[in-house]
């Protein structure tokens, strides 16, 4: 099983910025550099340092991509109606009423909601993991840290 599981969306979204930063970026970097040089002594310019800095903040997100695309599988959403990977699940803890539930996208943390009132969620998270294959109106639970949790599921429907 592969150690990255991606909507086509995000997988699509995760190589067009790959091929971004691997083209384009590194060359506006290195031009920056290269502009900062021109204006002196490197030890007290600025320009140079915060280019230097920008080049390596941007290897690093490279290195963080290749490594996740390296190692991917593109999973089709589940069916509405069954909670899954792709899928965005409302829930709401046992005792708690319904106008208190909260929104999940369960999936990788490079998934990206529709919606900004949604949170994304892992699916080998405790409650993630005890989430999937759940449907509407079952009672889930899972173990925290201080103890056994319940919670309902009120809807769930896939990411389009």
């Amino acid at each position: 099983m592969a150690k990255h599981q991606l909507s086509k969306s995000t997988y699509d979204r995760l190589k067009a910025e790959f091929d971004d930063l691997t083209t384009r970026g590194r060359i506006d970097v290195a031009n920056k550099i290269e502009r900062a040089r021109e204006l002196g002594d490197l030890k007290e310019n600025g320009d140079y340092h915060a280019a230097k800095d920008e080049q390596g903040h941007m290897e690093g997100r490279i290195r963080q991509i290749e490594s996740i695309l390296e190692d991917a599988e593109v999973v089709s959403p589940a069916p509405d109606g069954v909670v899954g990977l792709g899928s965005i699940v409302a829930i709401v803890y046992e005792g708690d009423s319904d106008s208190d539930a909260e929104s999940y996208l369960i999936g990788h943390v490079e998934e990206k909601p529709d919606t900004k009132d949604v949170s994304v969620m892992s699916p080998s998270s405790p409650l993630g993991s005890a989430l999937l294959g759940a449907k509407e109106g079952d009672m889930v639970s899972y173990e925290a840290p201080n103890g056994t949790l319940k919670v309902k599921v009120l809807s769930t429907k896939s990411q389009k």
